[in-house]
């Protein structure tokens, strides 16, 4: 290969790559170039049951359970409806039902940071009919997301895995609500 994407290729090649597949349910396969452990010398597959089980034991071993995500959404929306500039926007898309929604929240980091498959809905449509929504929300939504779990953990390996996928989530929904810039939307 050459050209405009020979070096895209080559990073791609030198990376590990890694593929998920459906062979009776979804399967994770993990393959690496250049392997150096003994691990990473043979090709592994994993069932989704095995893959949800290994991100469930890695949560565990981060002192995460459903008794810590109650503490995290309890102590962060609350946050969040104290503060001056989110706390308004939440307050009109939600109203008097933080009951469900806080309920729901729960569902949805249980999901995202234990794989415990409590949470079916659809986050972007969900953001997009508040127009309220601004770019500049999202930092402050993640600092007062990484203060909370800086305040409830006592790992940063802890507030680590969060904002990994705390970030990617908002990058997520900030491409869903606003595109990217110099691409027109039509």
């Amino acid at each position: 290969m050459s050209g405009p994407g020979e070096a895209t290729w080559r990073s791609l090649k030198s990376a590990p790559v890694v593929l998920s597949a459906a062979i009776t349910g979804h399967a994770d396969i993990t393959m690496t170039d250049n392997p150096t452990t003994p691990e990473e010398r043979h090709t592994r597959l994993r069932t989704a049951e095995e893959r949800r089980k290994e991100i469930q034991d890695n949560a565990a071993s981060l002192g995460i359970d459903d008794a810590f995500i109650d503490r995290l959404v309890e102590t962060f929306y609350g946050r969040i409806r104290d503060d001056a500039t989110l706390g308004p926007i939440f307050n009109a898309a939600i109203g008097d039902n933080w009951g469900p929604h806080l309920a729901t929240m729960k569902d949805f980091w249980a999901s995202v940071a234990m794989n415990a498959g409590r949470y079916s809905g659809k986050p972007v449509p969900a953001h997009q009919k508040h127009t309220a929504i601004q770019k500049e929300h999202f930092a402050i939504w993640l600092g007062l997301f990484r203060q909370t779990l800086e305040e409830l953990s006592g790992s940063q390996k802890t507030v680590a895995y969060f904002m990994e996928r705390a970030e990617r989530i908002a990058q997520s929904l900030q491409l869903a609500l606003f595109g990217i810039p110099g691409l027109n939307r039509s």
